[in-house]
Parts: structure tokens; sequence; C-alpha cells
């Protein structure tokens, strides 16, 4: 039996093989200290559109982005009591 040439060098993967490998690739597993950092970050985002719809005179958006923007931050305290979080090095 014969065999074809063996491709050495193998072409560089095109974008729609790349879409089709993503449904299969393993989630990140996310540690507790970048959980923290993510809802520190989504607050952060929350104030900035609030300041954004502010100053565009859109005041019922500002409240509301306004009053949400604790509640990621009541989570990330939550997250930094538990026992998971552990803490940083001296």
């Amino acid at each position: 039996m014969l065999l074809g040439p063996i491709q050495t060098s193998p072409d560089p993967w095109t974008a729609a093989q790349t879409r089709d490998l993503r449904p299969l690739a393993p989630e990140p597993r996310q540690t507790p200290r970048g959980r923290h950092a993510q809802l520190l970050q989504i607050a952060a985002a929350r104030r900035l559109r609030c300041v954004e719809r502010s100053g565009v005179g859109r005041a019922e958006d500002a409240d509301y982005w306004k009053a949400v923007a604790p509640s990621a931050v009541f989570k990330a305290v939550e997250l930094r009591a538990g026992e998971d979080f552990a803490a940083l090095p001296n």
C-alpha cells in the first residue's frame, strides 16, 4: 500500500477552522481572586456608564447604573470574606 507524501509543515489554521473548535475548548477555571477582580471591573464599568449617561442628559439611565454598581462591589466583598480566598503573601 502506497501512501502519499507526509506534510511536514502544516498550513496555518483558517478563521473558520478556529471558530469550529471553540465549542470544544474547555472552559477556563476562574480563581476566586480572578472573580474578585472581574466583579470590581464590572462595578467600575457601571460607574463609568453612569457618568456617560448623565453627560448626555439621560438621567433615568444614569440613576439606574448608579444604583446597580454597588451590587457587584457587595458580591466582591462576600467573595473576599470566604475561606476560598487566599491571602497575598507578605
